[in-house]
């Protein structure tokens, strides 16, 4: 039995994810997968919408139309968030630019698709944990096993790099200094490495962690393991952060009513750095920011910074007494003195 011939967007899809996204503009496994999802579940939806098979699929069959109804199945069915809704579309503006570029009688429309415009969301209050209560979870982890001993130093290592989650489990042992001057590097966004320093606090964690699971140094091994020994992935991150907090919420009443997550200890780190009087820039430097503007969000989010400007801004002098308007001379005088 003969193979269907290939459709014009099972071509391009083959070229995209193949040639143009990892050979020439060089993206991450992870942007890849990312673009990938949301293709993927564009092509799912058309497929039911059309009720063809994914494999019968071709580019005549995607409309700006169909896009625009599949971002709403996002938000009203799977209940994704608009932050979500924009990551897939940006998915389907790469594809489409692409598409544009390489086949011509597809121009008019991947124009039509490109014209979509990104929804605007309100940004939520930035939910971060106070130093108080960062050390209470790490005080509540039973470093009598070495999975608590893990935990502790998982923990610990976010809060003092800020890292991302994705950075912190791609974190190889080689990329550990543990001598003087103690530092980690981390691989970001776009595959832009930077050192973080350690406290020595946590550079002894790391150095035991290391020890106790046989790690060798030099080697480009993850650091982070679960009790498999395989990596941890993000969602065991986010099990460990959640199970840690949530042992401490009765004993810890703030800590009630946060909805934490990974991104919350980096927020924290952050938020700690602008106390203890680092500037932004360097700040932004440490998280690795790209621009500025995201690291100027944390000079707004602290409810007792705010209470100490307030505290220290001269109260409002007491208005001037109105002159009397009968008067021309007082009245010039008033203007003159504005």
């Amino acid at each position: 039995m003969t193979a269907p011939p290939a459709t014009a967007l099972s071509r391009a899809l083959r070229a995209f994810f193949s040639d143009y996204l990892p050979r020439l503009q060089g993206l991450s496994p992870h942007t890849l997968h990312s673009y990938r999802d949301g293709l993927t579940l564009l092509l799912r939806f058309m497929a039911s919408q059309r009720r063809l098979s994914v494999a019968q699929l071709d580019l005549v069959h995607i409309e700006a139309e169909e896009v625009i109804a599949f971002l709403d199945h996002l938000e009203q069915q799977r209940h994704n968030s608009i932050a979500t809704r924009n990551v897939r579309l940006a998915a389907l503006h790469a594809f489409f630019r692409y598409v544009a570029v390489n086949d011509p009688e597809q121009l008019s429309r991947s124009q039509r698709i490109l014209c979509i415009p990104f929804k605007r969301a309100g940004q939520r209050p930035i939910e971060y944990l106070e130093y108080a209560e960062i050390a209470a979870v790490l005080t509540g982890i039973d470093r009598s096993t070495q999975q608590g001993r893990r935990d502790y130093a998982l923990l610990a290592t976010m809060f003092n790099s800020g890292a991302r989650v994705q950075e912190l489990l791609d974190i190889r042992a080689c990329d550990l200094q543990l001598t003087k001057p103690f530092q980690v590097r981390l691989v970001g966004k776009g595959r832009k490495e930077r050192l973080c320093p350690l406290w020595p606090q946590t550079a002894a964690l790391l150095r035991d962690l290391c020890t106790e699971i046989q790690l060798d140094p030099r080697a480009p091994v993850p650091v982070f393991r679960n009790q498999r020994g395989q990596p941890l992935t993000r969602f065991g991150v986010r099990y460990i952060l959640a199970k840690h907090v949530d042992r401490m919420r009765p004993t810890v009443p703030t800590l009630k009513d946060k909805r934490l997550h990974p991104h919350s200890v980096r927020h924290s780190t952050a938020v700690h750095l602008l106390k203890s009087g680092v500037d932004l820039s360097t700040i932004g430097q440490w998280l690795g920011h790209r621009s500025v503007n995201t690291t100027n969000r944390y000079a707004t989010v602290d409810l007792d910074m705010k209470r100490q400007a307030l505290a220290d801004a001269d109260p409002p002098a007491e208005a001037p007494s109105a002159p009397n308007w009968r008067k021309d001379q007082a009245i010039l005088e008033w203007l003159e003195a504005l």
